[in-house]
């Protein structure tokens, strides 16, 4: 899935809005961050992102607040898919596995679960190539409209 894709579902959806926005932001670029699959039906978007070395941190695996920029990387397109703008409000991770180098890449894919007013909830899983459950996190947005 390509980045124009995206762009092209949030102009459908943002309308001339878009403009507004740098889609996908910097810091997505930054991470080297790219769209895996999305499914509209279903509310969810994966995206994957490689574990470099300069994301560790002094034991050799990949900083927290790099893995939390990572799904953060992945729910902020995804809310602005499923509702209206929107921003993070909160964000829960919990950490199950050290995340080295050697694994390459995480995917991260983010699910939309519903919303309660104005505040929007969404879960992410971060796995390595395996499968293997590497986070997990919880998250509400606040519509800004």
């Amino acid at each position: 899935m390509s980045s124009s894709f995206l762009i092209e579902m949030l102009q459908a959806r943002l309308g001339e809005a878009i403009e507004d926005y740098q889609i996908p932001p910097p810091v997505f670029k930054e991470m080297q961050g790219e769209f895996v699959q999305f499914n509209a039906d279903e509310g969810w978007l994966v995206t994957r992102f490689p574990v470099l070395e300069r994301y560790c941190n002094p034991y050799g695996s990949m900083q927290g607040g790099m893995i939390a920029a990572a799904i953060d990387n992945t729910l902020g397109p995804l809310s602005m898919l499923v509702a209206p703008p929107n921003v993070t409000r909160r964000l829960e991770i919990t950490y199950n596995r050290s995340i080295s180098p050697e694994l390459g890449y995480i995917e991260v894919k983010a699910q939309f679960t519903g919303a309660e007013g104005k505040t929007l909830l969404f879960t992410a899983r971060v796995r390595d190539q395996e499968g293997n459950l590497l986070a997990r996190a919880r998250a509400s947005h606040w519509i800004i409209q």
